[in-house]
């Protein structure tokens, strides 16, 4: 079946309604998209809206030697727990001093949106129960990336992050997995 092109405003309100209806269980709500499409963005707005909601990014289980984003530590650390009825407990990768940081909990029955580049990846075996794909123009996310991490990390950008990205979505084609596409242009 293919995605549903939704306003950004009406994915919050169907994963409010859906919070509403799951009360006691862990609702995983997955949001998708290249490097600066606002994603991120579009994760506060849904913990904004969604009373209990917790956001998980997938840049928070960066680390040394970790090409993409480490999905065994978060499988560890947040997917099993959580599955099992237990609160989640990780450490959040501080990217400017290069090294772990401070530790979250996440408790079990929540609504937990993880968010990040391929963060709807096969490998991580999430049960979503509702994904989203972030589409914005590539001018857009580049603008955005300047904005955010400044002219130094353009290249890194250029020369890591985009092919990652796009070998990643070529493979798994998330973009067509998911159930809503929202508007990353539209203001948060």
């Amino acid at each position: 079946m293919a995605p549903r092109r939704v306003a950004q405003a009406e994915a919050v309100a169907e994963i409010k309604a859906l919070a509403a209806s799951r009360a006691d269980l862990t609702t995983f709500i997955g949001i998708d998209g290249p490097g600066g499409a606002g994603k991120s963005a579009l994760a506060m707005r849904i913990r904004a809206a969604v009373p209990g909601a917790h956001v998980v990014a997938v840049d928070d289980f960066a680390g040394p030697r970790v090409p993409e984003w480490d999905w065994l530590r978060f499988i560890r650390q947040v997917r099993d727990p959580l599955l099992a009825g237990r609160a989640a407990h990780y450490q959040r990768w501080d990217w400017d001093r290069d090294e772990g940081a401070e530790w979250h909990d996440v408790p079990p029955g929540a609504v937990v949106v993880i968010e990040g580049v391929s963060s709807t990846r096969d490998e991580a075996g999430v049960p979503w129960r509702l994904t989203l794909w972030v589409d914005t123009a590539r001018e857009t996310r580049l603008a955005r990336a300047l904005q955010r991490d400044g002219e130094a990390m353009m290249a890194t950008w250029v020369t890591e992050w985009i092919p990652s990205e796009e070998a990643y979505i070529s493979a798994q084609r998330p973009q067509q997995r998911a159930d809503l596409v929202v508007s990353g242009a539209e203001p948060s």
